[in-house]
């Protein structure tokens, strides 16, 4: 780039590199690698090119992998393997926000002031190939975690919540690096789902599916909804469902993301098809739940269908398990057909989040360990 060019032109000029030239540019002078760490330009940068992050358990050794696919009009052709960091051991996927991947499992360190057998969080920029761990304070057996960025301060926040004989909660912030209480709690009838699919992050409010147990006479009802945490103020809310989902029983209801609006998917088995209902709620608005599709697949008795996530297009990607293999194929809403995407691992263990490229964490040193519980 030309020296000759005046600061600020180069500057939007760098906005929108993709993520290798941006690297390479930081070795171009000290200048330049001062302004591409800077806050403000790693929050500001445009050059966001999308991806689908696939993650299944491979069939021959059980071992988790973990590919992602450019999301463009090469889909599915631009495949990339990725290795996972070596802070965790059993890992699973919490979610995703503005391009970094949270992972969950246990963390072992065999250094003197090490923290053995706990449990941590990861936050890994698959982009750029740098991952932090945060090691998580008072773990047990039905701790519900969350993860988003703050759209305001470009921060990484990991909600923890404990719902024992009362709710309690924590948020880690990734500036500050440390924990700390969290008000505002839900109610205490309320309890978090145990999908899959449980949690997803819209225009920063990050979203998990509950049930809310309601006591009648004679024993109690459950009633389906959905807690949200917005992550700049940092406060719970309740969204409602209309009638038809708020009763639909909760094992048959998942969360996804499609072109940044949030979608619940509806299960109804049939004897001969599978069929998933798409639901999107428009523009934050928690009553305006309306039905866009069916993804309809028909499919031998035997064979399960799983709505797993979608495309920018508004392709479903739906994962098809048979004798306990599951197959990965892309589904067009509009003329109903599938295709192939030619990833194969063990039936149920597939995860598909969409993401963006993104230079968060580009100021952080790589494999950095949070500790302060």
């Amino acid at each position: 780039m030309s020296d000759n060019l005046p600061l600020e032109l180069q500057l939007n000029i760098m906005k929108w590199l993709p993520i290798r030239s941006l690297i390479q540019c930081r070795t171009v002078s000290k200048a330049w690698k001062s302004l591409i760490d800077s806050a403000d330009f790693i929050k500001h940068y445009q050059g966001h090119k999308q991806h689908l992050l696939v993650s299944y358990e491979a069939l021959v050794d059980s071992e988790r992998k973990y590919v992602s696919i450019a999301d463009d009009e090469t889909f599915p052709q631009k495949k990339v393997s990725h290795t996972i960091p070596l802070l965790l051991q059993n890992p699973g996927i919490i979610g995703c926000s503005h391009g970094l991947l949270c992972l969950f499992g246990d963390y072992e360190d065999d250094s003197d002031d090490a923290i053995s057998d706990t449990e941590a969080v990861v936050l890994w920029n698959l982009s750029i190939r740098k991952a932090v761990a945060v090691v998580l304070p008072y773990w047990v057996q039905g701790t519900v975690l969350g993860f988003g960025v703050c759209p305001t301060t470009n921060d990484p926040k990991i909600v923890k919540i404990l719902h024992d004989n009362s709710w309690d909660a924590h948020i880690f912030t990734l500036n500050t690096g440390v924990w700390r209480s969290c008000n505002n709690l839900p109610r205490e009838s309320v309890q978090f789902s145990d999908s899959d699919l449980q949690q997803q992050v819209v225009d920063g409010l990050l979203y998990w599916l509950a049930t809310d147990k309601i006591t009648m006479v004679g024993g109690f009802t459950s009633c389906n909804l959905i807690i949200s945490f917005d992550m700049t103020s940092e406060e719970f809310r309740e969204v409602k469902f209309t009638n038809s989902l708020a009763h639909v029983c909760e094992l048959k209801l998942a969360m996804s993301k499609l072109r940044e609006s949030l979608v619940v998917l509806e299960r109804d088995v049939g004897p001969n098809d599978t069929v998933w209902g798409v639901w999107m709620m428009e523009d934050g608005d928690p009553k305006t739940f309306t039905k866009l599709f069916n993804v309809s697949v028909n499919t031998p008795f035997e064979s399960m269908v799983l709505a797993r996530g979608f495309r920018m297009t508004s392709e479903a990607i739906i994962e098809i398990m048979d004798d306990e293999r599951g197959q990965l194929f892309g589904y067009d809403p509009c003329s109903k057909h599938i295709s192939n995407l030619g990833i194969d691992g063990e039936g149920f263990s597939f995860y598909v989040h969409s993401y963006e490229e993104t230079l968060l964490l580009l100021d952080q040193q790589n494999l950095t360990v949070y500790n302060e519980v």
